[in-house]
Formats: C-alpha cells, structure tokens, sequence
C-alpha cells in the first residue's frame, strides 16, 4: 500500500559515527539517493550521532546539515559507546519507522531498506536484517555463529540468528523501548524483548571500503558479555550447578579416602598414598574454577553497580537541525538550505 502525497510518512535513519570523515558524505548521499528514486512517496528524516570524534565528521556533517533540513546531528560530548550513542538517537527520533543503524561505511546495504518498508507496510512492526553473509575471517566469523547460536539458547526470548541493529522498527516499538532504563542498552535484545511480530529480511554484509572499523577486540568481548548478561540468568545459575556438582564430588571422593583409611587401619596397615600431584592438580583445577565463576559473577555485580547509579546514557555536546522537523524533506531544498545556514550560524555561534 503507497501512501499518499497528502499523508507521506517519514523514515528516520540513523547513522552512528565515530571518526568517519571518509564516509559520512558517502553515507548521506546514498540515503539521499535511495529515497529519492526508491522510497519516493516517503519523507526522509537522517539522524547522524557522532560519539565524540576528534577529526573532521563533525565538520563534515555540520556542512551537510546546513544544505539538507532532512539531515540532523546529535554530537556527545565523547565517547560513550556505540550500542548507547545508537539507542539515544533512535528515541530522538521522529519518524513512522525508524532504521536504528545503517553504519556509516555502509556494509549493511542501504537496498535493503526499501524490503524493510514493504513488510512494515503489510504490518510487521519489526524487521530484523539477517546477514546471510559476511566478509570475515573464518575465526572471527565461526566465533560469531557461536556465540549468535549461544545466545538464541540461553536467552529468555526469542533473538533471531545473525540478526544486529540494522533493522526496522515501528514508531510503537520505539515508544516502547523508551521504557527501559538501562545502562548498556543492548537494542537487538530489546526489541526482543518488545515481541510484536518480527519478519526478516537476509542480506549479504559488504566489505568496507574506507577507513578502519574503530572495533576492537576488547570492545566486541565486551558488547558480547553485555548481551548474554542483559538476556539471561542461566550463566548465573549455572555457576551455583557447578558448584553444587564439585561439592558433592569433593564429598564423595573424601567418603572414599576415609572408608579407605578405616580398612586399613583396621587390618594394622598404614595407608599413606603418594597423592600430592593429584593434590597439586586438583587445587589449581578448583581454583580456576573458582576464578572463572567470581568472574562471571562479577560482571552481574559491575551491571547492577552500573545500572543504579543512573549515569546518563550519553551527555549531549549539541544537538543540530532539531528545530526544522516542521520542514519538509521533499522536492527543492534551495530555500530551506538558505533558512538553516543561519540556524546552524546562530548554533555555531
């Protein structure tokens, strides 16, 4: 069903970015393109959230803002990290439906957007983009399938596999996740967690062309840690399984070593077995495993440590080109590029 000329709805797409000056031109004029010749009888509403970047993207994006109404601009104040940069301008929003991340390098294809609108269109409020594939090394990309695997069973509902925040989301759906107050908002899990009825779209990831990912190791371990902990208790209780298990086993190997002892000593021997490797081994087994589980629970205790201590999610440097969701985003933008250089002149200011 096309809407009309006279109820257009609008599209929010939001595009996190940190250190992209090689992208975020690209990245609007693809957007840009996209609406103009295959989602035409929808308006276009591009929310940039720059995490802090310490090059020329902001710059880059404030030139874009003042020539295009349809384009805003969060700016934090530095880095508070991806998943929260992207859940604080999806609920900035203002659109019928919302694209939570389209990256900046584009290796989730815009194309897909227009497949994301049809479904949304037939009445599916969430639409997740699969990614049938990825151009990744085969560790990297075997440690993905597991840990996506992983998740989908520990967790309490349904996450669809391979499904990440290059999705589309309903404006009630949005309105929904304003309810969560969480400090690491893990969006993929939320909307989740929201139900609706999702439908899925696959797509093939493309490589990236400029610039470096700014994800490292530490942060992707991170993000996953964040996932399964805001999904799932099972690690938790698993923990007081093991436990309990290596209890009863310690139990009934000293049951043994005392009845043992007893028959010796009641036939007049002594019993003394020369068991200190297998002493040596089983301490540094059980203290591993203790680690491990202090560990584990640790990070539940650093999630609530965080979480009430109600920090901010992110704090806001500036906000550009909020004031012109009045605008229209369709036809010639001349007279509008006009009005807003001095909007952006009077924020520079």
């Amino acid at each position: 069903m096309t809407p009309s000329q006279s109820a257009r709805k609008t599209i929010s797409i939001v595009t996190p970015v940190f250190m992209e000056e090689d992208n975020v031109q690209r990245c609007y004029e693809e957007i840009k393109r996209l609406f103009e010749q295959e989602l035409p009888d929808y308006q276009r509403e591009h929310v940039f959230a720059d995490n802090g970047s310490s090059d020329s993207t902001v710059a880059k994006l404030r030139e874009i803002a003042a020539n295009d109404p349809c384009v805003k601009v969060i700016v934090n104040s530095r880095n508070f990290g991806a998943l929260q940069s992207i859940f604080n301008a999806t609920l900035a929003t203002t659109g019928d439906a919302v694209v939570p991340c389209v990256a900046a390098d584009l290796q989730d294809p815009p194309e897909v957007i227009p497949e994301f609108v049809k479904l949304w269109e037939q009445g599916h409020m969430v639409v997740n983009g699969i990614r049938a594939n990825r151009s990744e090394n085969p560790v990297m990309l075997a440690t993905r399938r597991l840990y996506y695997r992983l998740v989908r069973r520990l967790a309490n509902v349904n996450v669809p596999l391979n499904a990440g925040e290059f999705q589309l989301l309903d404006r009630k759906v949005v309105e929904s996740l304003r309810q969560f107050e969480d400090y690491y908002p893990y969006v993929r899990g939320m909307v989740a967690s929201c139900g609706f009825n999702p439908a899925s779209v696959s797509y093939e990831m493309r490589p990236r062309l400029k610039g470096r990912s700014r994800l490292n190791l530490y942060t992707l371990i991170d993000i996953g840690l964040n996932g399964i902990i805001s999904l799932t208790n099972v690690p938790i209780r698993l923990c007081m399984f093991v436990g309990f298990m290596v209890a009863m086993l310690s139990f009934g190997i000293s049951m043994i070593g005392l009845f043992r002892t007893l028959a010796a000593y009641w036939e007049g021997d002594s019993l003394a077995d020369a068991g200190i490797p297998t002493l040596i081994i089983g301490m540094f087994f059980l203290g591993g495993v203790q680690l491990f589980f202090l560990g584990l629970v640790g990070e539940y205790i650093s999630a609530i440590h965080s979480q009430v201590r109600k920090r901010p999610l992110v704090v806001e440097a500036e906000r550009i080109n909020f004031q012109s969701t009045s605008q229209s985003c369709s036809g010639s933008l001349t007279s509008d590029a006009e009005s807003q250089t001095s909007n952006w002149q009077r924020e520079a200011a």
